[in-house]
């Protein structure tokens, strides 16, 4: 309890110079701080176009006009946007498991960090979060649920408070239940989120302050994947994958495992306008803490993890990290350029690292003593010139200027990327170079340990250098997204098939290709995508070859115009690779060359419809179970089947008033 207060208690010391933060307390005053929008009649109009949405991102750009509030049907059946992270992922098949990114993507992250990221799908971005500007109080609901347990959940409210003030609150609940091996409706993941957010402008328009407290709890029941039974292996001792898919009748490796995952942060961003535009200082402060737990009652003799260091009977490992980051700079925008000139200074700190010692069930601290502190200095800043909408030119970039702590040399680290666009056609040159993460470099736990701080054991950095060419046309009524890049990948640092970091000795080439097309014939709509990687199935990396996404649905008004409605099919494909197995005493996902999941296709069809501030949606996934030879199912990853077929409800409400 007494780390929850941390938040709290910075976030008093900080309302003593940044007083607007205290009129969050006005969630609760009278109606008449209210701004009204009257029409001719007088009466009081509420709506999108009275509620605007800005970002982080926006106000370090000096864009304060805010962007109007999404009110489309796309994508909110499709479950990849219920979540904070909408890339394309490998999971353990299930709402709340651990999951990875499936494609490939670089590292722009520098400096010490924490690696322990298997649940960062579920967890918002304090960076990214929306603030508002109202005109009258808004409330966001959203609630989804299907047969099998899936659960979303959230709730938001925000309202201005006079013309220069917002200040909001959201909770969001992701939940599921257990499909394998479940005892009732037994519960297997369950994450909740609390964010307290606020927005501020001073009367002349020169300052303006964003902060939020940002916090979130996930808890999962680790079931280790199916043990596969003498019945699932063939006459020649070969297993049978195939036979896996009786879910609730199938056996788990473990059945009293849970992973903790506990997460805080404070942050606070400022600017302040020196010379108009062209000259505008800003500063931002953020203070994360992040608490990992995994604990199980062991089986004598050992079945699932591969030895057991400290304890026969119980494995209970622990570990947090906390970091402050505290940056400073200037910037300028006008319509033609723009840049920013940064310097950020880290501090980081491995707080706690534990796990229980046999015969005594007390915790034993794993940290050398002193514990490991991190204090790094970073530069960095990004120049833009444009030319109307035909001609750009965008550079960026941020390098580890010193080490202060722990002594020593340390090596460079730096990421940098440069941007050309001449009308449709854009190219782009990326080049990164970071260290490993503290887990990679040094862990400690009843089943791993692994030790590369040492000059002699220490990893050298990742260097990643990366071509990219982009078009995108519109023509008529299609509109088409291709791009390719050629990736080379010098020194990766990996988990290997032991589920220990390793660093590959010889480069990794990517080739990957990705193709968007979309188009319409009255009022069918067409929205077909795909992603090739040449390259990605070899030591060190793990991407499917191709990787695809069609959806096809019709959309038309009916009642006379009172309800906006879509009805279509979408469907999900990737080939056969052999995926990541998945360690959750180190909550890590590493190389396996045992299991090969096979191609599969997902189906779904769905009904969504809109009335006013209302949508819903009823839809089946999974539709196709079973219409191919490959069993009665397929492998979200070695061992953990997808979920099968399933009716979802999905409920979105916008109040305005």
């Amino acid at each position: 309890m007494s780390d929850l207060l941390v938040p709290l208690v910075y976030f008093r010391s900080l309302s003593r110079f940044f007083p607007p933060l205290l009129l969050a307390v006005a969630l609760f005053c009278p109606a008449s701080l209210r701004a009204q929008v009257l029409d001719d009649s007088t009466k009081v109009l509420y709506g999108a176009k009275t509620t605007r949405i800005l970002r982080e991102a926006d106000i370090l750009r000096e864009q304060y006009e805010g962007r109007i509030i999404d009110t489309t049907l796309t994508n909110q059946m499709q479950a990849r946007y219920w979540f904070h992270d909408s890339t394309y992922q490998q999971d353990l098949g299930n709402v709340g498991t651990a999951s990875r990114r499936l494609l490939w993507e670089p590292n722009l992250e520098l400096g010490a960090r924490f690696g322990r990221n298997v649940f960062d799908k579920y967890v918002r971005n304090s960076a990214t979060i929306p603030y508002y500007d109202t005109r009258s109080p808004y409330t966001f609901f959203r609630f989804i649920q299907s047969g099998y347990g899936e659960q979303v959940f959230e709730l938001s409210y925000t309202r201005s408070i006079g013309k220069n003030a917002n200040v909001g609150l959201a909770y969001e609940r992701f939940a599921s239940n257990k499909v394998l091996q479940p005892r009732g409706r037994e519960g297997l993941a369950e994450h909740s989120n609390v964010l307290l957010f606020g927005r501020f402008q001073s009367k002349n328009d020169r300052y303006y302050g964003l902060f939020n407290i940002n916090t979130s709890r996930h808890r999962v029941a680790e079931q280790g994947g199916i043990r596969y039974q003498a019945e699932d292996t063939l006459d020649n001792g070969n297993f049978r994958p195939r036979g896996l898919f009786e879910y609730n009748l199938e056996t788990v490796n473990l059945t009293q495992a849970l992973n903790q995952d506990d997460r805080d942060e404070v942050r606070l961003v400022q600017t302040y306008r020196l010379l108009g535009k062209g000259l505008t200082a800003y500063h931002i402060v953020d203070w994360k803490r992040q608490f990992n737990r995994y604990n199980d009652v062991l089986q004598t003799p050992l079945q699932f993890y591969p030895r057991a260091v400290r304890s026969v009977s119980l494995t209970n490992d622990r570990a947090e990290y906390r970091q402050v980051d505290n940056t400073v700079g200037i910037m300028g925008n006008t319509s033609a350029v723009g840049y920013r000139l940064y310097g950020r200074y880290r501090d980081g700190l491995l707080k706690v690292s534990r796990s229980y010692q046999d015969q005594q069930s007390t915790l034993v601290s794993t940290l050398p003593n002193p514990r490991p502190h991190y204090s790094q200095l970073f530069v960095g800043g990004t120049a833009e010139f444009r030319y109307r909408k035909l001609i750009a030119v965008e550079t960026a970039g941020e390098v580890l200027a010193a080490q202060l702590e722990p002594k020593g040399k340390a090596l460079s680290e730096y990421w940098f990327r440069a941007l050309a666009r001449l009308g449709p056609l854009s190219g782009e040159f990326l080049s990164a170079s970071y260290s490993p993460t503290l887990t990679q470099q040094q862990f400690s736990g009843n089943h791993y340990n692994w030790e590369h701080t040492s000059e002699a054991a220490a990893f050298r950095n990742t260097l990643v250098n990366q071509i990219t060419g982009r078009i995108g046309q519109k023509l008529g009524r299609h509109y088409l997204d291709a791009s390719g890049s050629f990736v080379t990948i010098n020194d990766l640092v990996y988990y290997n098939q032991q589920a220990e970091p390793a660093q590959l000795p010889e480069a990794k080439v990517l080739l990957i290709g990705t193709l968007r097309h979309r188009f319409n014939l009255g009022k069918f709509f067409f929205d077909n995508q795909g992603t090739y990687t040449s390259g990605g199935d070899g030591e060190g990396l793990r991407i499917p070859s191709l990787v695809t996404n069609s959806k096809v649905y019709y959309q038309d008004y009916l009642f006379k115009k009172a309800m906006f409605t879509q009805i279509g099919a979408e469907v999900y494909y990737q080939s056969r690779f052999r995926g990541y197995d998945y360690s959750p005493s180190t909550q890590q996902f590493y190389l396996q060359d045992h299991f090969i999941i096979r191609n599969y296709s997902v189906a779904d069809v769905f009904l969504i419809t809109d009335i006013k501030t209302v949508s819903v949606f009823l839809k089946v996934a999974y539709l196709n179970q079973g219409f191919y030879d490959f069993g009665n199912g397929y492998f979200a990853s070695p061992y953990y089947t997808g979920l099968p077929r399933r009716f979802q409800l999905g409920l979105k409400w916008q109040f305005f008033d």
